[in-house]
């Protein structure tokens, strides 16, 4: 059913008069303000999906639903009533519309929920529903996108609305095992059993600007718990910088974004047929297109993969390259290496690290899901601000939940590290470092996914070796890794911190003798007067020879991935052994 527009609408949040047709044009975004005005079922699809492409799911079926009172509830009025007059005033069966179609001609299967039937609340119908919509996508194997928009669940069917949570979860886990794509849009306002269940259950967790999302509605908790709220409080900004959603985006970008999305899962080449995986900072929200790979694929970058192939360098000079200011960053060599790159955020828990970048991008066309150390600009208030590359507990977890859809999705995970080493702050401490470093190197031993880690600046210690479980470790021809700092080990074992260059040596942490020793497998050149000097050019030689790595590594099955990355750490502590006569 048609919803006209008045001639002039109010935004109810700045109050001001908006020309009824211009509201329109504007995807009912009031011009004056930005405040998001919510749309019907209808209006989304229209909005998302590709002209002619929507096919309604209950078409398939053939019947419209019957009209349920499991309870027989009343209150002022039985419930029954209510249902048929929200199907009278809205022309829909119940609270979501389940189609399928395409975005960008990508296929789709959506689920769109409407406020305007009862509240958009949870209930049978809506549970059915989208168990039907992710059995639909699982069938085609076709990513499923949940616009969500509700006010709970369903009161007058009791437990039984409370069931749909768990039903709805398990629809979603059964796309979990088979590697299905789900991405959710999170409309004003989603609350309740939705908000605790598919809406935050997807791979990819979009909020509109300014959209609510929590448990309880706030005026629930003022009243329960007496405190008062702060600022913003479950808006979408306020998730935003809590870890809790991956962007925010405007409604006019909603759609390119989905399809950079959906494009990434349907153009995968040989990653995209893998089997399940193991199981399911704070930059500004951006909805801009990435700017496309400037570096196309050219010839293979050939990997130094014998020592005597390097020449030898002063060890000190090498530890000052590699930290040097303005050495391309994770987000550098994104901009030039990835195409349709789209930066994920937060850990889904607390916090958004910004030490740790990551999402998903196209390589020389071939989906990766790229994490990498964040050190900031050459300024030292950015640098700050990105905690000089130390990731915080939540930084190793955001790592950890992008890996998860990597291996769910079948996505090479490709690592860029540098960093000094693991956060010495105290909140790092008491937000559980350690074992968050300690669950990065269990779930990374177990990806079935093929994994490729470039030290591409400073390796240091557990902060870099989280990053660093991989089929294929390389290093930078001015990259260092070690178990410490220069400075450190000086000031502990030389008792001086001046003999930082001593230490360098007797540390081993450049390349040759990296290479020398087994623990990366090769090197990869920089140009004649370093990473810094040619951002391009570095993004150039790290794509090579990641291509080159990923191309050996795609066709090993997983059990072929796990075995030889097991024994590829198992041999460091055979080595005396296997050199004794």
């Amino acid at each position: 059913m048609a919803t006209a527009e008045p001639d002039w609408v109010r935004c109810e949040r700045c109050a001001a008069l908006v020309y009824g047709k211009r509201y329109a044009r504007a995807l009912r975004v009031c011009p004056e303000c930005g405040a998001h005005g919510r749309l019907t079922a209808r209006q989304r699809l229209d909005l998302l999906l590709d002209p002619g492409s929507c096919k309604p799911l209950a078409a398939e079926r053939g019947e419209r639903p019957a009209e349920h009172d499991p309870l027989d509830f009343t209150d002022t009025r039985p419930y029954a009533e209510r249902l048929r007059e929200a199907r009278a005033a809205t022309g829909l069966d119940e609270a979501v519309v389940c189609v399928r179609g395409t975005i960008e001609e990508l296929p789709v299967v959506v689920a769109a929920m409407d406020f305007r039937f009862l509240g958009g609340s949870l209930g049978l119908g809506v549970g059915s529903q989208i168990t039907r919509a992710a059995r639909a996508s699982l069938r085609r194997r076709v990513p499923l996108l949940l616009v969500t928009a509700s006010g709970g669940a369903r009161m007058q069917e009791g437990a039984l609305s409370l069931m749909q949570m768990a039903r709805t979860a398990q629809a979603l886990t059964e796309l979990d095992e088979a590697g299905v794509l789900v991405v959710s849009v999170v409309t004003d306002p989603t609350y309740g059993g939705v908000a605790a269940s598919y809406a935050t259950l997807a791979d990819v967790i979009l909020a509109e600007p300014g959209a609510r999302l929590g448990f309880a509605g706030p005026r629930v908790i003022q009243q329960t718990t007496g405190e008062r709220l702060p600022e913003g409080f479950q808006t979408a900004e306020f998730l935003f910088a809590h870890g809790l959603i991956d962007d925010v985006v405007p409604r006019a970008a909603l759609r390119p974004t989905v399809a950079r999305l959906l494009r990434l899962r349907s153009g995968g080449g040989a990653a995209a047929g893998r089997g399940p995986g193991v199981g399911a900072g704070a930059s500004r929200p951006s909805a801009e297109r990435p700017r496309p790979a400037t570096v196309p694929r050219g010839p293979a970058v050939p990997i130094v993969r014998t020592a005597d192939e390097l020449p030898e360098r002063d060890a000190w000079e090498t530890v000052r390259l590699a930290r040097h200011p303005l050495r391309p960053t994770a987000a550098d060599y994104a901009a030039h290496l990835l195409q349709d790159f789209h930066e994920l955020h937060g850990d889904r828990l607390a916090a958004d690290c910004p030490a740790v970048i990551g999402g998903p991008g196209l390589l020389h066309g071939s989906p990766v899901m790229l994490i990498g150390h964040h050190k900031g600009g050459p300024g030292l208030e950015e640098r700050r601000r990105r905690h000089f590359g130390m990731a915080t507990p939540a930084g190793y977890r955001k790592a950890a939940r992008l890996m998860r859809t990597a291996a769910k999705l079948g996505m090479p995970v490709v690592t860029l590290i540098d960093t000094p080493g693991a956060n010495p702050g105290p909140e790092a401490e008491t937000g559980g470092q350690a074992l968050a470093i300690a669950e990065n190197l269990r779930l990374m031993a177990r990806l079935p996914v093929p994994v490729v880690a470039v030290i591409t600046g400073e390796g240091g210690s557990g902060g870099a070796l989280a990053f660093a479980v991989a089929d294929r470790v390389l290093v930078s021809a001015n990259g260092i890794y070690s178990v410490i700092s220069p400075e450190g080990c000086a000031a502990i074992l030389w008792k001086d911190a001046a003999a930082a260059p001593a230490a360098a040596a007797a540390l081993r942490l450049h390349a040759r003798d990296l290479l020398r020793l087994g623990i990366v497998d090769g090197v990869v050149p920089e140009p004649p007067d370093g990473a810094h000097g040619d951002h391009a050019h570095a993004a150039a030689l790290v794509g090579g020879a990641l291509s080159a790595a990923l191309d050996e590594l795609r066709p090993w099955a997983p059990d072929r991935l796990l075995a030889e990355r097991r024994d590829r750490f198992h041999r460091f502590g055979r080595l005396e052994e296997e050199a004794a006569p």
